[in-house]
């Protein structure tokens, strides 16, 4: 039996027609870029996170970009975030000129531990950027609390996290702004790049209009005019076309993450007591399993293992922000992130998409059983 670790062929196949209709009528009035089609999904992922506004950009990147620019991170600011994530999460803080300081994790749930912060503020800390890795929210409370004592922003990386909830309150709606990503192998996956920015400040909203269209002047009512500029943005729209998929995408997303959970459930029982560790999952959380990642002795083997038995598998993040080659200015080292160098050497991604069947996830949580014994 071959197991893709993701197959979106059978998601399209499920949702044919409304996809083909959604993009037909964007080509037949040939209005590609922002219009109704992105201000219509634009409101429905407001609606969906509980907040106020949500501004589409192009890219998952752009957002935690343009959320930074929108509060003045700037050349020499410090921005806390984890060394643990995809590269976007530093390399959106360095492209400012800005420097990430790196906190270590919880090892249980791989987010950012809490407890670290506030030893890595200095009076040159501008944000704190979260992330809710692999689709579960960082512990946002204490954060929050260390935050608010300093008057500094939180910024939600929530590129993988759509509709995941801590505490009652969805990703993208517990810090000042909230990052999306719709990378095409996300929950919530356009036909190519997107992202938006959720927020409940209308002024910061306007703000992100302004630098998504190379920081032109916003009028009354959200437009901006042509040619007519006050600061310097970036060329970062979401195309009326993703806007649309997404759109009709948005939909089914609870049906998805439903499943993708179920599937979690199945591979918890499974792995219980086996020395391939299930992930943790927080009290009061909502976790929508953008990724199901084990941590298991002999990884490395355990992966060529299961790639000669055809099953799909990945490892995020095999080096921490830390160690890239690019941060070496910084001045870390091994041994400085013990946990999340550990998570990088021990964890693995495996198939969880809402309609992988029965039969495929039994075969791949068999295959993981039989290396181990």
């Amino acid at each position: 039996m071959r197991v893709p670790l993701l197959d979106l062929k059978r998601q399209y196949r499920k949702i044919k027609p409304e996809v083909d209709a959604a993009i037909m009528e964007v080509v037949e009035t040939q209005g590609f870029k922002l219009g109704p089609r992105v201000a219509e999904f634009e409101e429905q992922v407001a609606e969906y996170c509980g907040t106020k506004r949500a501004v589409g950009v192009a890219s998952g990147s752009d957002a935690l970009l343009l959320a930074l620019m929108a509060h003045g991170v700037g050349r020499d600011d410090e921005v806390i975030t984890t060394p643990y994530t995809f590269f976007a999460t530093g390399g959106a803080v360095a492209r400012l000129g800005a420097v990430p300081v790196f906190v270590d994790i919880d090892p249980a749930t791989y987010n950012i531990a809490p407890d670290r912060i506030e030893a890595a503020i200095t009076d040159r800390t501008r944000a704190i950027m979260p992330v809710h890795l692999f689709g579960q929210c960082a512990d946002m409370d204490p954060i929050l609390e260390i935050a608010g004592k300093r008057g500094i922003p939180v910024l939600e990386d929530a590129a993988q996290a759509i509709g995941s909830e801590y505490k009652g309150r969805r990703a993208g709606s517990i810090g000042d702004m909230g990052c999306f990503s719709f990378f095409p192998s996300k929950n919530l996956g356009g036909y190519g790049d997107g992202g938006m920015i959720t927020t409940d400040d209308d002024a910061t909203a306007d703000l992100l209009i302004s630098l998504r269209e190379h920081g032109q002047t916003v009028k009354d009512g959200g437009r901006t005019e042509m040619y007519e500029h006050w600061t310097i943005g970036l060329n970062s729209r979401l195309d009326a076309l993703q806007a649309a998929v997404l759109s009709v995408k948005l939909n089914h997303l609870d049906e998805w993450s439903d499943g993708r959970a179920r599937n979690a459930e199945y591979y918890d029982k499974r792995f219980e007591g086996t020395p391939a560790t299930p992930p943790a999952v927080a009290p009061e959380s909502r976790h929508i399993y953008n990724q199901y990642v084990i941590r298991a002795p002999r990884r490395d083997d355990l992966l060529k293992y299961l790639r000669e038995r055809d099953v799909g598998c990945a490892i995020y993040y095999p080096v921490p922000l830390h160690l890239q080659k690019c941060f070496s200015t910084l001045g870390y080292g091994e041994g400085d992130m013990p946990e999340s160098e550990g998570a990088a050497r021990e964890t693995l991604s495996i198939p969880v998409f809402s309609l992988l069947t029965e039969e495929e996830r039994e075969y791949v949580a068999t295959t993981i059983l039989e290396f181990f014994a």
